[in-house]
């Protein structure tokens, strides 16, 4: 089995206790490469050293709930660091970049920063090449409409949750959809019936770890009180592109196949990795 999860934070400290017996775990699952996106500067080298050490790909970006704490001239350094990079086999895309306005208290002068950093890391991923990494909750339509005006070469649309309509738009632009653990939910009708109609070409797999739990590692609030522990891992990918195999009717080897397939199409410089 040859899986590839494009959307892993295996540097988060959550892993701290046990970060190679993770990997190891995913290898034994067939996650033959985890691809680090970075979240802030500060999780720059740790994504990148990983990337060396074991064989895996990372991304540069700044997320957008990190862009708030982020220093005045945060832009230049993440441009500085991806000109420098451009040519890492490596790095493969720059991302977790995107819009997030899912948080209530986030005020109109927020979401235009988030907006202009966005437009910037999609400016400098079209300089330098690389297709992006996308995060969005609340913010779609706004991203896609960034996206249009962009010069990027696509990527993928990372925890894609929208509507039809918004998952067309994205293909059309050439994105593939990030489907992870909330597939594998039972009442995620929506996805759920995305993950049947949508074109074979259209998805790639993703743990989003330790994040977006699949169902059978989600615990209730009053478990998580009682001291019960949710965390993702990329070996869970195995389970995950089981469940997208149901969906569509197909096989856990199809689905492999063409995941793989995707992803190197999404982010070309996966193919000197894997």
């Amino acid at each position: 089995m040859n899986l590839i999860d494009t959307h892993c934070h295996l540097d988060a400290a959550e892993f701290d206790p046990d970060r190679l017996r993770v990997r190891e775990r995913a290898r034994a699952a067939g996650v033959e490469c985890v691809v680090l996106p970075a979240v802030d500067l500060a999780s720059f080298d740790p994504v990148q050293a990983w990337a060396h050490t074991h064989g895996d790909a990372y991304a540069w970006g700044i997320h957008p709930l990190y862009v708030l704490r982020a220093p005045e001239d945060v832009m230049d350094r993440v441009a500085a660091a991806l000109d420098q990079a451009r040519h890492d086999p490596h790095l493969v895309a720059v991302g977790e970049i995107g819009l997030d306005f899912f948080v209530p208290c986030l005020d109109a002068a927020a979401q235009a920063r988030q907006e202009a950093l966005c437009a910037a890391q999609l400016a400098m991923a079209a300089e330098v090449d690389l297709p992006v990494i996308l995060h969005s909750r609340r913010a779609v339509d706004r991203l896609l409409a960034l996206l249009r005006r962009s010069k990027v070469r696509a990527g993928i649309a990372h925890a894609f949750n929208g509507s039809d309509q918004q998952a067309h738009a994205f293909l059309d632009l050439g994105f593939k959809l990030g489907f992870g653990g909330a597939m594998t939910f039972e009442r995620a009708l929506q996805l759920r019936r995305l993950a049947r109609s949508l074109p074979d070409n259209a998805f790639v797999l993703e743990t989003d770890a330790p994040d977006m739990v699949p169902q059978w590692l989600y615990r209730t609030a009053a478990e998580r009180a009682a001291g019960a522990v949710m965390r993702n891992e990329p070996g869970e990918l195995l389970r995950i592109a089981t469940v997208l195999a149901e969906l569509r009717g197909s096989t856990v080897a199809e689905i492999a196949h063409i995941t793989q397939a995707n992803a190197l199409h999404a982010l070309p410089k996966l193919v000197g990795l894997t």
